[in-house]
C-alpha cells in the first residue's frame, strides 16, 4: 500500500477531468491581472511585457493548456526566460500566494488543487534551475560535494 502522500501525489499527476480551454484563459488572464496590481511582481511584468502582454497571456495559456489539457502546443523555454530577472525566493512566495488564490477563485476544486500542485512543482524547479533560496544552495553543496577532488 503507498504511502499516504505518495498516493496524494500521485492522484495530482493527472489532470482532473472537466477543464476546458476557457478554464485556463481565465486563469491566466485572472492571474496576470493580480500579478500586474502587485507591488513586487507588478514592475517585473511591465517592465518586460509593456505593448506585448497579449502576445504573452496567449503563451502562457499555451503552456498551461499544455500542462492541464496536454494540448501540446507550447514549446517554449521558460527558465532561460526567467534568468536575468534577479528574482529572489520572495518573487517566489508572491507569485505562488496569488496563483493559488486565483486558481482557487476561477477554477473547480480539483482543478484548482492540479494546478496549484502544479505551480509548486514549477517554482521549485525554477528556484533550483536559478540558483536561488536555501533549497536551490544545499542543491549546489550537495554536487559540489560529490565531486571528485
Amino acid at each position: 500500500m503507498p504511502h499516504p502522500l505518495a498516493a496524494r501525489s500521485a492522484a495530482l499527476d493527472e489532470p482532473p477531468p472537466g477543464l476546458t480551454e476557457e478554464m485556463m484563459e481565465r486563469l491566466v488572464r485572472e492571474f496576470y491581472s493580480r500579478a500586474r496590481s502587485d507591488s513586487l511582481l507588478g514592475p517585473i511584468f511591465e517592465a518586460r511585457l509593456a505593448g506585448h502582454w497579449e502576445e504573452h497571456i496567449a503563451r502562457l495559456t499555451d503552456f498551461w493548456s499544455q500542462i492541464g489539457l496536454r494540448t501540446g502546443r507550447y514549446n517554449g523555454r521558460p527558465l532561460p526566460a526567467h534568468a536575468a530577472l534577479d528574482l529572489a525566493p520572495e518573487h517566489f512566495k508572491i507569485w505562488l500566494g496569488l496563483f493559488e488564490q486565483t486558481a482557487r477563485d476561477v477554477l473547480p476544486p480539483d482543478g484548482a488543487r492540479f494546478f496549484i500542485a502544479r505551480a509548486h512543482r514549477i517554482a521549485e524547479s525554477f528556484q533550483l534551475g536559478l540558483n536561488i533560496g536555501a533549497k536551490a544552495l544545499d542543491f549546489r553543496a550537495t554536487q559540489r560535494s560529490r565531486e571528485p577532488e
